[in-house]
């Protein structure tokens, strides 16, 4: 059976530290003006009780099981794996930047050195592929990334998804997003 990579972003344990982006920038060698995944902080958020929170959001590819982005490119640079990783394939591509434009999550963005489009590829290439973990889910000090194949029921990712409350952006587009959120019920709580 083919593998079916997807990730959880837990917001309880999420502290917006960002070294998530600051790995992924180093494993990825990622120019300073843009970035693959970055937390965005919001809060804080005050409730009843006089707590306040903090709300984190990754922003990043969610590896779309149906893709806006693989649709509209005319080259089929922007193509599925068959482990299920939306990637780009810079050779085939024209520099168009349809597939920049039709993401709906804003994920993609144009590399100033390679003007091509770039984005997460859960470091596919670089360490997914010699059976390591994305370099962000290795340096989380919270553990609120989890990474791991769906299609395998043994696999943590799995185990936490049939016993956790979880949602996916904008998963009424139909893109069918394979980066899962575990939603805040607490996280960063501070008195």
């Amino acid at each position: 059976m083919a593998k079916k990579y997807a990730m959880i972003h837990d917001n309880n344990l999420c502290i917006g530290c960002q070294a998530c982006s600051i790995a992924c920038r180093a494993e990825n060698k990622i120019p300073n003006e843009v970035y693959r995944i970055q937390v965005w902080i919001q809060g804080p958020n005050q409730h009843a009780d006089g707590s306040l929170n903090y709300d984190f959001h990754r922003q990043s590819c969610v590896h779309c099981e149906n893709p806006p982005c693989v649709k509209v490119c005319p080259t089929k640079a922007s193509y599925i794996n068959q482990d299920g990783i939306v990637l780009i394939d810079k050779k085939k591509c024209v520099g168009c930047l349809y597939c920049v434009e039709a993401c709906p999550y804003k994920a993609r963005y144009v590399d100033p050195v390679t003007q091509a489009p770039d984005k997460c590829t859960f470091c596919y290439e670089s360490r997914l592929s010699r059976g390591e973990q994305p370099a962000c889910v290795t340096v989380c000090p919270t553990d609120a990334l989890i990474f791991g194949d769906l299609n395998n029921p043994s696999d943590k990712i799995s185990q936490v998804i049939s016993r956790k409350i979880t949602y996916q952006q904008k998963e009424h587009l139909g893109t069918r997003p394979k980066m899962f959120i575990v939603p805040n019920t607490q996280g960063g709580k501070i008195r």
